[in-house]
């Protein structure tokens, strides 16, 4: 079957910009998905997007002008339906054969094939594929309904009449199959081979293209257009790096800007600019966030510090540019004006002055102020500092924490953070540092968002880990509290990230504090939303062990323990893992799972009480031994947290414990000789279950 390549490409005004990536790739994507399943398309096809501001555009390879005939066989009717007692046709089937376009002659060619209980009548048919002009005009119409558009628009169509539905108004649909147009229609358009290049600077404002083939080369010569997002995202990165280095300096690296600016030109042009050095007084967090959000500017960096240089990203290529960077250099300069306007304005106020503030400032109308929050999170913060800090350092970290805790949230009431709300946090480090504020105070405030999202660093300072602890999981504590619970992908107040971040400070810092203790710290009571919270931070905890590599045993041996203490976690499972690769290994852990099925069911609680007196037969009298000589090995491993030696001492546990259960039974007739085994048993279970519950490696 011969085959060539296709191009098709939809011509509209201009995309949202933060949403042409997503828009382009899925464009691409479901057209040559649909080619394929239709068969006009091979499934190993290359497909090619591209994606600019005005333009949507997919090149997929080796696509057929018809679709291969297809076999199908399809069932008729029962055999007992189908034919009389004699053989013949029913009308009942020449009805059907006459409603599938055929009649009595293919009677010869039916089969007779078993169905059920019953044998049924069968047609084998050969289907026309379909033609290119057909599959793609479903194609194309599947994939702009699969567009993930944020917000459609309707518009009328030229005839003056007619609307439609779409992300951006259309003007232009090309269809080239090898040379040759499709003819296909969207969104009120025909298909031709005519697209539009770039606003300014195409050398033709109409640009003809010739084959597929010839797509993006005759965007680019003709129509001063890089029509594939990756190569118009890499020629803004090679210039961006290519100016900075002329200045010495460093542009700033953001993926997210670097991909919007990418679909907010078609022919990119690296301009460098500048702005006053005064305004370097500024934060340069402030500054750098004002040019990023409200003019997608590069700053350039020295050594990591900001600088009053900047980069612009221009859409047009003049002879002279300066009239470009003096308009860019215009633009910015008001933009930095109102963000010294409102550091020198807030500093004026200092954070503790703006205490009160956060009285009239609603938290949650079930949960009171922000000034309350406030009020919650410090003396929590102020209680892990003393717990933390134990009798020597207690008390400093304790003050540290309390009053970073207390200042935290002030920032908020700033005209810095009101402008621009990313920066809380950071702005209240600054104005503490101005206040005279101890720079472990000043650290707290800041990092106390830490972390923020996945892979995010961690508090710098032991203040920052207190009041970080605090804030998240008194947060957690009050929403709980309150019947807040996130619900399947709902999670309005980031209590998913609150639990990941409470766990990753305990762990990653292997704090020395205990879940209860926390519980109770938080004042939190009710066993029923106490049990809730376990629940939700021990499942928060079991998807991230197994998003780190553990596997799903490990993580439930050690994780259904449920520990106290969470920095512990990391040589749990360091533990289980060595332990996992010994011989006696599985054996144990089927032979745990046995003890904790025949304990489960013994009448009562069982103590872990062994009478020596009461062992009678030789199997109990050597198990009984070697936890004697094994045990405090175990204990005393286990004590000092080397967890893996405590697992590794029980191996010598083996033979003695499949001698028990070959020779010895367990539930004996004599009342005082089955509780002294169940003693025994339950002696050994305790034993094998202090680093994880190892039953659970038998599966």
């Amino acid at each position: 079957m011969t085959t060539k390549n296709l191009l098709v490409e939809l011509f509209v005004e201009e995309l949202p910009p933060k949403a042409l990536k997503k828009l382009g790739e899925s464009f691409a994507a479901t057209l040559a998905a649909n080619l394929k399943s239709r068969g006009l398309a091979a499934d190993d096809a290359a497909v090619t997007a591209f994606a600019s501001p005005r333009r949507l555009a997919a090149h997929v390879s080796n696509v057929a002008a018809r679709a291969a005939d297809r076999k199908v066989q399809q069932k008729l009717m029962p055999v007992a339906v189908a034919l009389d007692a004699a053989g013949q046709p029913t009308p009942a089937l020449l009805k059907k054969l006459a409603a599938l376009g055929t009649d009595a002659s293919v009677l010869p060619t039916l089969k007779r094939l078993p169905d059920g209980k019953a044998d049924a009548l069968f047609l084998d048919s050969l289907v026309p594929g379909a033609t290119l002009a057909e599959g793609l005009q479903a194609a194309l119409e599947a994939a702009l309904a699969a567009l993930p558009i944020p917000k459609v628009m309707s518009y009328q169509l030229a005839d003056g009449w007619s609307s439609v539905n779409f992300v951006r108004p259309a003007h232009k649909l090309v269809a080239l199959h090898g040379t040759e147009v499709v003819p296909i229609g969207v969104l009120g358009l025909s298909a031709g081979r005519e697209t539009q290049g770039h606003r300014f600077e195409a050398k033709n404002p109409i640009v003809s293209i010739k084959d597929a083939d010839s797509y993006a080369a005759q965007l680019d010569s003709e129509g001063a257009v890089i029509a594939g997002f990756a190569a118009r995202r890499a020629e803004i990165e090679k210039q961006l790096k290519a100016a900075a280095a002329k200045e010495g300096l460093a542009p700033i690296e953001d993926d997210a800007l670097l991909d919007e600016v990418t679909a907010l030109v078609e022919r990119p042009n690296v301009l460098s600019c500048q702005f006053e050095k005064e305004f370097l007084d500024v934060p340069q967090e402030c500054l750098i966030l004002t040019m990023k959000a409200n003019q997608k500017y590069f700053p350039l960096l020295k050594d990591g510090r900001l600088t009053n240089k900047f980069l612009v990203v221009s859409n047009i290529r003049p002879n002279d540019p300066s009239a470009v960077i003096g308009g860019n250099e215009r633009v910015v300069r008001p933009r930095l004006a109102d963000a010294k306007f409102f550091f020198d304005q807030d500093r004026k106020k200092s954070l503790m002055d703006r205490i009160p503030g956060l009285a009239k400032v609603v938290y949650h109308n079930k949960l009171g102020t922000q000034g309350e929050r406030v009020e919650r999170v410090a003396a929590l913060a102020r209680a892990i500092g003393e717990k933390l800090g134990g009798a020597q350092l207690g008390n400093d970290l304790a003050n540290h924490a309390d009053r970073a805790a207390v200042l935290a949230k002030a920032d908020l009431l700033t005209d810095m953070v009101g402008e621009f709300p990313e920066l809380q946090g950071i702005m209240g480090r600054y104005y503490a540092l101005h206040d005279g504020e101890p720079t472990e105070v000043a650290d707290a405030i800041e990092d106390h968002y830490k972390p923020r999202f996945a892979g995010d660093e961690l508090p710098r300072g032991n203040a920052g880990l207190c009041v970080a602890l605090a804030d998240k999981l008194q947060t957690l504590a009050d929403m709980f509290g309150i019947g807040q619970l996130p619900t399947g992908d709902k999670d309005p107040f980031a209590l998913r990230r609150h639990a990941l971040g409470m766990l990753r400070m305990l762990i990653e810092r292997d704090l020395a504090l205990d879940l209860e203790w926390l519980f109770a710290a938080a004042k939190l009571t009710d066993p029923k939303v106490v049990g809730q919270l376990s629940d939700f931070i021990y499942e928060r905890l079991a998807g991230s062990l197994r998003e780190q590599g553990y596997s799903a045993l490990e993580v439930d041996a050690v994780v259904g323990l449920r520990p106290q203490r969470l920095g512990d976690i990391p040589k749990r499972l360091a533990a289980v893992r060595a332990f996992a690769a010994l011989p006696e290994a599985a054996s144990l852990a089927a032979a745990n799972k046995r003890v904790g099925n025949i304990l489960k069911k013994a009448d009562g609680a069982v103590s872990a009480k062994v009478d020596p007196a009461l062992l009678k037969e030789a199997a109990e009298l050597a198990l009984n031994r070697a936890l004697e000589a094994t045990k405090p090995q175990a204990d005393a491993a286990f004590e000092r947290g080397d967890y893996t030696a405590s697992l590794q001492a029980l191996a010598a546990l083996k033979a003695p414990v499949d001698s028990f259960f070959d020779d010895v039974m367990v539930n004996a007739e004599d009342p005082q000789l089955r509780a002294n085994r169940l003693g025994l048993l339950a002696t050994l279970h305790q034993a094998m279950n202090r680093v994880a519950d190892l039953s659970r490696l038998s599966a």
